[in-house]
């Protein structure tokens, strides 16, 4: 079943932004795999979940932004039901998928729910939280940072719809504090430690 839905999301991710595209899924599953198993989860539900995330994914301007959980979700039952699967799987793997989303800031109830949230913030830390920072920024044609306060070091709100380096500032350096999971905690502050060593280096440079 799983391998039917990787190739389902495969396809479907086909010509996608490479901050959400298959590679991103494929990491996310992966990190959903580790701490799955170690937090005894139901892995079919967690791993369909962590497949079908991000099938739907607005700009991070859009007014369709928060929305693009819930669409995910509402795509992920149409794909379950079309291959066979019960009601009350399809109705846990949604549920995980709705709630996973930064933006809606809410705690999953169920501990696969929480896992996959883990897993998905797991891949904006680290050296490819950066390189997916970066993309996103590039993407949406922002500059690299505030030329007169490029890491907000002058008590001013961060704007990461303008500059790319304030995303640090005001999400990614914040998010192993809303880590559920033991495994998960552990590997965000490793993440972590890597991007405010780059936030020194890129200090240095600029």
């Amino acid at each position: 079943m799983l391998e039917d839905l990787k190739q389902e999301a495969e396809k479907r991710l086909e010509g996608r932004d490479p901050a959400h595209d298959f590679q991103h899924i494929m990491r996310v599953y992966r990190n959903a795999e580790l701490i799955g198993k170690e937090e005894g989860a139901d892995m079919q539900v967690l791993l369909a979940s962590a497949l079908l995330h991000d099938l739907v994914v607005y700009p991070k301007g859009s007014s369709k932004r928060s929305k693009s959980s819930d669409d995910s979700a509402d795509l992920a039952e149409k794909i379950l039901a079309k291959k066979g699967w019960q009601k009350d799987r399809i109705d846990k793997v949604s549920y995980c998928i709705r709630t996973h989303s930064y933006s809606k800031r809410i705690v999953p109830s169920t501990l696969e729910g929480k896992v996959l949230q883990d897993a998905d913030r797991l891949d904006a830390l680290g050296a490819v939280g950066v390189a997916r920072t970066f993309s996103v920024g590039g993407s949406e044609n922002r500059r690299f940072y505030n030329p007169a306060d490029p890491f907000c070091r002058q008590k001013r709100e961060p704007q990461d719809r303008l500059w790319t380096l304030d995303h640090f500032q005001a999400k990614l350096l914040k998010l192993h504090k809303t880590m559920h999971t033991k495994a998960a905690k552990k590997a965000a502050k490793k993440r972590v430690r890597f991007m405010k060593e780059f936030l020194r280096q890129m200090a240095k440079e600029i």
